[in-house]
């Protein structure tokens, strides 16, 4: 059996004639590591992507998942390594998003380049520091880093990149989603001037259209993806639901319930949203297993594992966490929030639909998020199928559908009813057998596992189109900044501390994107913003703080890591 150089063991198609290793110029070392790991031939991308870079050429290429895009820089870079002197800093960084994708890529390094000697380091938050300081002390070939590590040893001097003779930047608009383009600008300015850097997005928004035209000098451009085979088209049914924050685990489930799909991947926004939404999904009788960057590629592969045994059917994902995932006969792709791009979209319900076959796009939109359907709906030149959530009515005529259907299926399937027949001859010595059978549907359609779910979910129309909601704005007033809505929480509030201030760069708009991007809280739920010196004051609804308090201390703000937690009062006006 032959094996592509990718991240998952998933084949690909590969155009006919597809040149060997060999032929692409890898180096001896190489050649024997590929063959011992069991790669026989390249995959399209490394095809196109590996002569260029063997040259020296910068390169910009838009990959969508399982396409083996980590060889496909990871080996160019290797062929280029040294066995001789080396120098005192890295001659190769890659920047990536997560822990997750930092540790993986490292781990791919290690592979391919285990005869050569190569030292390679992931930095990211959430592991000692120190042990990345000694590591870094010593010496290191590869560095690959989350952007706000790098800048923070950066910061400290205990990184150097004026010796980097190449910069990879992976995942680049999810990086850019999550508020790391002024840390990339600052990276990349401390690297040399005719440095080959090399930009991976699975994605091409303008914003990354715009980091390539700053950084790349007249790059290789490649595009690879899954495509559908000639005369077949995606046929995916996109429908829309506009969901009340409040209501949304409830009418997920029922709009679950409704479709019952064979197999689904539900995207989140954040660790902690895909955390609680698979605890209530299982609540609801569901077999759903979470993924996120915080679980180890051990725990990763274990879920796999039980989606492709058929032993749980959905999936909840981050973004990040779920690429290079491939699940066969996937049938429905859920966005449980409306994605930030329309790119974005389309790359997930990309998933579903191939080689023909029907898929299922479902989007829940909260009222605010109308405006950003639209913009999806100019990019794929295709309108949302406004739905209404279903009602109490609805799951009772559809759990009964499934009641009949499971009914019919002992009837035709079963050969051993005969053995039931005295139960059934007993009992109609004494009540009707219209009235037996009735009692005996009933009893399997109330032992089917199904939720009792009574709640009356209001239905929301779909917004009129009006001024668009105000941004924050920043006024310096005295030593502080602060920012006002037009719209802020409701009900009770209180005020979090944030140990980062104006020295440190921080303006409104960071403090927001930290808090809507790692909290289920939205901009427009967080009230007023004093930007100090050295501290911040954000104000949110009290019953969401502690969330907020909890997902901030996991993240960075600017870089950098800050003390978050509740205002206190003492010795204030």
């Amino acid at each position: 059996m032959k094996h592509s150089a990718k991240e998952d063991d998933d084949p690909v198609n590969t155009p006919t004639e597809t040149p060997s290793f060999d032929e692409l110029g890898l180096r001896a070392e190489l050649l024997d590591t590929l063959s011992a790991l069991g790669y026989e031939e390249p995959t399209p991308i490394q095809v196109e992507a590996i002569p260029p870079l063997h040259e020296g050429r910068d390169l910009l290429g838009q990959a969508a998942t399982g396409t083996g895009k980590t060889a496909a820089f990871a080996l160019p870079v290797l062929q280029r390594f040294s066995t001789g002197e080396r120098g005192s800093g890295p001659a190769a960084l890659v920047l990536v998003p997560t822990r997750e994708l930092a540790m993986q890529v490292s781990q791919a390094f290690h592979r391919y380049g285990r005869d050569l000697g190569v030292r390679v380091l992931p930095i990211y938050g959430g592991q000692p520091i120190v042990r990345q300081l000694q590591s870094l002390s010593r010496g290191v070939d590869v560095v690959v880093a989350t952007p706000g590590r790098a800048i923070d040893h950066l910061n400290r001097g205990t990184l150097r990149l004026d010796e980097a003779r190449t910069v990879v930047l992976d995942e680049a608009d999810e990086m850019l989603d999550m508020g790391f383009a002024e840390d990339i600008e600052e990276i990349l300015e401390q690297t040399p001037a005719d440095r080959q850097t090399v930009l991976f997005s699975a994605t091409m928004p303008a914003r990354v259209e715009r980091i390539a035209r700053s950084h790349l000098r007249d790059p290789v451009r490649i595009e690879m993806g899954h495509k559908a085979p000639a005369g077949e088209t995606p046929r995916v049914r996109q429908s829309a639901y506009v969901v009340a924050r409040a209501h949304k685990p409830t009418v997920l489930g029922r709009i679950l319930d409704v479709e019952a799909p064979s197999a689904a991947i539900v995207f989140c926004r954040t660790r902690e949203e895909v955390d609680q939404l698979t605890e209530s999904l299982n609540g609801r009788g569901y077999r759903a297993e979470a993924i996120h960057g915080g679980m180890s590629q051990e725990q990763r592969d274990r879920v796999m594992g039980r989606l492709r045994s058929a032993s749980a059917d959905l999936l909840v994902a981050t973004d990040v966490a779920a690429r290079g995932l491939d699940i066969e006969q996937l049938t429905h792709v859920v966005n449980y929030n409306v994605p930030s791009a329309p790119e974005a979209y389309v790359h997930r319900i990309g998933r579903v639909g191939r080689a023909g076959r029907a898929g299922v796009a479902i989007t829940l939109a909260e009222p605010r998020e109308h405006r950003m359907l639209k913009a999806i709906e100019r990019v794929t030149k295709q309108r949302f199928s406004m739905e209404k959530v279903p009602t109490v009515a609805d799951l009772h005529a559809r759990r009964l559908e499934l009641t009949r259907a499971s009914l019919e299926d002992v009837l035709q399937t079963s050969e051993d009813l005969d053995r039931f027949r005295v139960v059934l001859e007993t009992l109609t010595d004494e009540f009707d057998v219209m009235d037996v059978a009735l009692a005996a549907v009933k009893l399997a359609h109330e032992t089917g596992g199904n939720v009792v779910d009574e709640e009356d979910i209001p239905q929301v129309a779909e917004p009129a189109r009006g001024k668009r909601p105000d941004r924050h704005s920043g006024q310096r007033g005295g030593d502080r900044q602060e920012g006002k809505r037009g719209r802020g929480p409701a009900g009770p509030t209180t005020r979090v501390f944030f140990g980062i201030g104006r020295q440190s760069g921080v303006r409104p708009q960071d403090l927001v994107g930290a808090i809507a991007g790692e909290s289920r809280l939205s901009g427009r739920e967080i009230g007023a913003i004093e930007i100090a010196d050295r501290f911040s004051l954000v104000e949110v609804p009290e019953a969401a703080a502690d969330d907020v308090i909890k997902a901030l201390r996991q993240s960075t703000i600017k870089g950098k890591k800050a003390t978050v937690r509740r205002e206190r009062y003492e010795g204030r006006r």
